[in-house]
């Protein structure tokens, strides 16, 4: 079975990553702050798992990941469910990564849908029995309806921290990013840029992830075509996921 190489999902990992078409609705890099990712955990641990997996510290970028994903990170369930497919830094374990899978297609994200169907289709029927029953755990500690809860009171905690919030601006920022093309950089940005919605109100926050993730990779990755993967059989029924 073909599939989306790993080099190219580690790439769309990076913040700077955003479909073709869309550039005005992105992660800005100079944002990223060392309190702004203490406020968005959910991008802090990508992050972390990013660089602890190029050490080839598979150990902790897993846990990293699985940080991630507690805070709804769909990138990095994603992720989770590659390493558990392909063995790297835990044993192989097919049923469990297709579990991470279906997780991260939960929000129906064009690529980690396909990748999904494309494991499913590669079990076998012990296996699929398998990864249903053990999905149930999963989703109830990682699913949306518990994960973005608990993102959601970080953001309004630590957006109604910010001096100024009641009338709206914050005055001039001075921003040293934490990651990226930008990293340690200083730069001006006005509060109302780095408080912007669509960064600190969970609905706004949870807009801007959807029309970052769902386009297809092939127009989003910096690195090459990717490979394609087969169309899958019929779904398994509804109730049985």
């Amino acid at each position: 079975m073909k599939a989306f190489p790993l080099s190219a999902l580690m790439a769309i990992l990076t913040f700077a990553s955003v479909p073709a078409g869309a550039q005005q609705e992105k992660i800005d890099p100079a944002v990223l702050t060392e309190g702004f990712l203490a406020a968005h955990p959910d991008l802090r641990w990508r992050a972390e798992g990013v660089r602890s997996y190029e050490r080839k510290d598979y150990a902790v970028a897993l846990a990293e990941f699985k940080r991630a994903a507690y805070h709804g990170d769909k990138p990095a369930q994603a992720m989770i469910a590659e390493m558990y497919w392909s063995g790297i830094g835990v044993a192989m374990d097919r049923p469990l990564a297709y579990a991470w899978m279906d997780l991260a297609a939960e929000r129906l994200y064009h690529d980690f849908l396909v990748r999904r169907e494309g494991l499913w289709s590669a079990l076998d029927p012990a296996e699929q029995q398998d990864a249903i029953a053990r999905g149930q755990a999963l989703m109830a500690e990682y699913g949306d309806d518990a994960a973005k809860p608990r993102l959601d009171k970080i953001l309004r905690r630590e957006r109604r921290r910010v001096t100024g919030s009641r009338v709206g601006y914050v005055g001039n920022l001075t921003i040293v990013p934490f990651t990226g093309p930008l990293s340690g950089t200083g730069m001006t940005l006005t509060g109302d840029q780095y408080y912007a919605p669509k960064y600190w109100q969970p609905e706004e926050y949870w807009r801007l992830q959807d029309t970052i993730w769902k386009a297809p990779l092939k127009g989003r990755v910096r690195v090459g075509d990717l490979e394609n993967v087969p169309a899958a059989p019929a779904n398994p029924p509804a109730k049985d996921r």
